[in-house]
Parts: C-alpha cells; structure tokens; sequence
C-alpha cells in the first residue's frame, strides 16, 4: 500500500549524515574521510582507487581544479601581503623580491596541494557527491520512442 501526506516519508529509510567537517579534516590529512585510518594518496596527487582499510570507493571522485583554484587564492594572498609588508620596512632591489617570494610561491603551492585536494575529496564525500552516495553519476536516457517521429 502506498502512502501519501506527511508521514509517507518515514517508512523511507534516510541514509545516516556524515559529518563535513571531520570528513574534511581527514581529507586534508590524506586519510580516508570515511574511516580516517586508510591512505587517501597512493602518489602525490593521485587518490587510491579504495580505501585499503574500509573499501570505500574513491575513484569516481571529482576534485578537478578546485583545490588549484584554493592553493592560488590563499598562496597568492599569503604572497602579496607578505611582499606588502617586507616592502614597507625593507628596501630591497627587484632581483631580491623575486629571489624570495618566487621559491616561496612554489614551495606554499606545493606544500597546500594535497592537504587541499584531500580536504575536497572529503567535502565530495560527506556531502554525497559524484557517486560517493550510492548513486550513479550517469545521465539516465530514455527509452526511444517509435512513434515520436
């Protein structure tokens, strides 16, 4: 028997809330944001395919450029406000300026890379997003109708 009204939707079975946050933090630190015991990173910026410890699946994950857009928002301010403030107190040649913070571009780039693409894998993932929730990714396509032409 179907049900209609408000209570038809508590014989459905609501999956259980993750927890952003946590699933964030254990992203950032290249952990499963599932089980947080599991590598996230089988090489620097390549994900495991599952979690080795809990088999959660991470190959379908969808982090594309958001954590290069992340790293160059705040390295960038990092940057600028750093060179802002030597500038103030410090006389320095260009050749000086570009021998600092060119190296410390690279280096914050570098360093903030993976924790940030881990952190976005774990939003994916606490939020049920590009197939973490069950569901297929794939557009459904319907059926072709014969008499439609």
């Amino acid at each position: 028997m179907l049900e209609f009204g408000p209570d038809a939707d508590k014989t459905a079975t609501k999956p259980q809330a993750r927890d952003t946050g946590r699933a964030i933090k254990r992203g950032a630190l290249g952990r499963c944001p599932n089980c947080g015991e599991g590598k996230l990173f089988r090489a620097y910026l390549k994900p495991v395919d599952a979690c080795a410890n809990c088999g959660e699946e991470m190959h379908h994950h969808r982090a594309d450029d958001l954590p290069a857009y992340l790293a160059i928002f705040v390295v960038g301010h990092i940057v600028v406000a750093g060179f802002m403030a030597t500038d103030t107190w410090l006389v320095l040649e260009s050749w000086q300026h570009l021998a600092i913070w060119i190296p410390v571009t690279v280096v914050l780039s570098l360093l903030l890379l993976q924790p940030l693409k881990g952190g976005v894998i774990g939003l994916q993932w606490a939020l049920r997003m590009h197939g973490f929730g069950g569901e297929s990714e794939e557009p459904m396509l319907e059926p072709a109708h014969e008499d439609a032409r």
